[in-house]
């Protein structure tokens, strides 16, 4: 059990300028402590490490400790796990990537699992990335023991794959670009509460006095990337986060696959260049992964899935979504003369029945063609 004052000092060390796992590193060789490094002097520090004086600076090391200090105290009263990267809490395949955060802030249950899969795309996600979303997570789950779906919480293809874990009993871990304190955005609150009672977990680099700034949610990207075997882009356009984090996987020789998709399409640009680049295999479901990745899978039980009963009006409902993939709630009362109250209502039951998803702007798709 690590005692309040070296969590204090580990975490104002680690969120020193400049500080990563690459830096933690090589202070320890040094023979420079977390502690060591607010207890010695300035001079003697600069003599040790050949760095300027200024950069331990005493009135800068001093705050940084008191915000440590305070940061430990909130992180023991609110059952936050302080992992640094010698504990054996650390994510193991984060060690092999030498600017990785030499601290993580946790919530949940964060383990080892055999097979890590990262799955993160556009905030704009049709029905085509998101039925992708839901099929692979489902057929891993069913071939592949000891899963985890890596993710980073946010709208379209990240809040896809949390869901689609949560569905399917696999353990997901979000990724968050701000202190443990919140929850951005504020929509999946419930979801980050799903996740910790199921038995995955939030993670961050982030304390909890620190401010959301933009450049935060590129950079978790690397936790993302780091914490995976395989980075998997379910749509992209071909600027985004998600190329930054299948960039970011290629660069830490993780394996990335990518979601091809017709050239016209605006959120496929990204992944269609990714693979015609050689930057990403290609993937259309779960046995391509699994050809990839070598992973050894169960035998199937044999079992079918029964088809869900559906009654007149869910059918009529089916039936439209058939031939107009993402429509909206408005579209669908204008074409079929339900009262909203009544379509609500029905829409709802649906989704429950996984007959169906809902999609950012009030739209729908479905979820099993063969209904």
């Amino acid at each position: 059990m690590v005692d309040s004052a070296l969590n204090a000092a580990r975490i104002a060390f680690a969120s020193y300028r400049n500080i990563n796992l690459g830096t933690a590193r090589h202070f320890e060789k040094l023979g420079i402590s977390a502690s060591d490094f607010f207890e010695m002097s300035a001079r003697r520090l600069a003599a040790v490490t050949g760095l300027r004086e200024s950069f331990f600076d005493d009135s800068r090391r001093a705050e940084a400790l008191a915000r440590g200090r305070v940061e430990a105290a909130y992180a023991a009263d609110n059952g936050i796990v302080v992992n640094y990267y010698t504990d054996g809490s650390y994510p193991r395949r984060m060690l092999e990537c030498d600017d990785a955060p030499a601290l993580l802030f946790s919530l949940g249950t964060m383990r080892e699992y055999s097979h890590v899969v990262a799955i993160v795309g556009t905030r704009h996600c049709t029905s085509y990335g998101a039925e992708f979303i839901r099929r692979l997570v489902k057929d891993l789950s069913e071939s592949v023991d000891d899963l985890a779906v890596i993710s980073g919480l946010a709208y379209g293809a990240d809040i896809a794959a949390h869901r689609a874990a949560l569905a399917n009993g696999v353990a997901t871990g979000a990724v968050l670009a701000h202190g443990l304190n919140t929850v951005y955005p504020a929509d999946h609150r419930d979801d980050a509460r799903s996740i910790v009672r199921s038995g995955g977990f939030l993670v961050t680099e982030y304390p909890s006095y620190g401010a959301i700034h933009k450049g935060n949610f590129l950079a978790r990207n690397r936790i993302v990337a780091a914490m995976a075997d395989v980075t998997i882009i379910a749509e992209s356009d071909i600027r985004g986060g998600a190329m930054s984090t299948a960039r970011i996987a290629g660069a830490y020789n993780r394996e990335v696959m990518a979601l091809p998709g017709r050239t016209t399409d605006t959120y496929s640009r990204g992944c269609n260049a990714l693979i015609a680049g050689g930057e990403a295999a290609m993937i259309r479901d779960a046995s391509d992964l699994i050809a990839l990745t070598g992973w050894n899978v169960r035998k199937p039980e044999g079992t079918q899935k029964e088809l869900p009963f559906i009654t007149s009006e869910q059918a009529s409902i089916v039936n439209f979504l058939k031939t107009n993939r993402d429509a909206t709630v408005n579209d669908i009362c204008s074409a079929l003369s339900i009262p909203f109250s009544r379509l609500s209502s029905l829409l709802f039951e649906m989704e429950m029945e996984e007959m169906l998803s809902s999609l950012p702007g009030g739209r729908y798709c479905l979820l099993n063609a063969d209904v």
